[in-house]
């Protein structure tokens, strides 16, 4: 199902941009933006706008007298797969940070595999933000405090973060006892991860190694060279095991921050709840969620 031209049927179902965006929860100006985008695709104007009225031009008329029928019946189709399928099958393409899809995703893989065979998956492992619905993306997996307008959103679990470094730093740095006392150590951050919003506090400052890749972050505080901000899934292990240790514990990540799954708001796949459903169980006992 083409989204552009799905949102084109239901704006003018709903008589208005403002009508679509509601059902797509999107911003009126991104429906206008997408139904230009099918305009300049079809190389025909489809709709009249002006700011009181909105109308389709004759081709936008004759055009959807064509398509909305089609539209309705792949929908119906699509929920009627979802309500009678016993084994979700088919294209499944996933997108997820590259850390946290190495450890919470790839492992727990083929038993999803030999629970639905004949899902055909494709995971894309990128820290970058890629676009959904231009990227071919059925279900991204995102850490964020506020997840896009204009897709289905769901909160998986909260990404708690904390503060941390390796006793060899610690030994040799002395442990910061406040806040303040952070200026004088060195910091390890990603590109864009500084300044830290920490509940009650904001840390500013540069780090001491310049990176794009949060699992080279990961990886320097192991070696001892700074403080790093980190998610309790990727350095629970190395906090159990006395290789990281907690570093002003009164002080962690915005709690606003989530572990978040994106998909279309409709048409997609019958895998992504089957996938979503399988994840969430597999985490349930993570320490990281305790």
């Amino acid at each position: 199902m083409d989204p552009d031209i799905a949102l084109f049927v239901d704006v003018i179902r709903e008589g208005s941009l403002a009508g679509g965006a509601r059902v797509w929860l999107l911003s009126p100006a991104m429906v206008s933006k997408r139904i230009a985008r099918l305009e300049a695709r079809m190389g025909v104007r489809l709709l009249h706008r002006t700011t009181r009225r909105l109308s389709p031009t004759p081709a936008g008329a004759a055009f959807h007298a064509e398509v909305a029928p089609l539209i309705a019946s792949l929908r119906t189709a699509q929920a009627r797969m979802v309500q009678t399928a016993g084994s979700p099958a088919g294209p499944l393409s996933v997108s997820a940070p590259t850390s946290f899809g190495r450890l919470w995703i790839a492992p727990f893989m083929p038993a999803f595999l030999d629970r639905f065979p004949d899902v055909r998956l494709k995971i894309e492992l990128s820290d970058d933000f890629v676009d959904l619905l231009d990227g071919g993306i059925d279900l991204a997996i995102r850490i964020t405090a506020t997840p896009p307008p204009g897709l289905g959103a769901f909160r998986l679990a909260d990404n708690r973060r904390i503060l941390c470094a390796s006793p060899t730093y610690l030994t040799a740095a002395s442990t910061p006892e406040t806040i303040a006392a952070l200026r004088q150590h060195r910091l390890l951050a990603a590109k864009g991860q500084l300044p830290w919003r920490l509940t009650g506090a904001t840390i500013n400052g540069e780090s001491a190694v310049e990176t794009h890749s949060s699992e080279m972050v990961r990886e320097l505080a192991l070696a001892g060279g700074g403080i790093a901000l980190r998610s309790l899934w990727d350095v629970a292990d190395a906090l159990t095991d006395g290789r990281l240790v907690r570093v002003l514990p009164a002080y962690e990540g915005s709690v606003a921050v989530g572990i978040w799954a994106l998909h279309a708001p409709v048409g997609a796949p019958a895998a992504v709840p089957a996938l979503l459903d399988h994840l969430t169980r597999q985490w349930r006992d993570a320490t990281w969620l305790t």
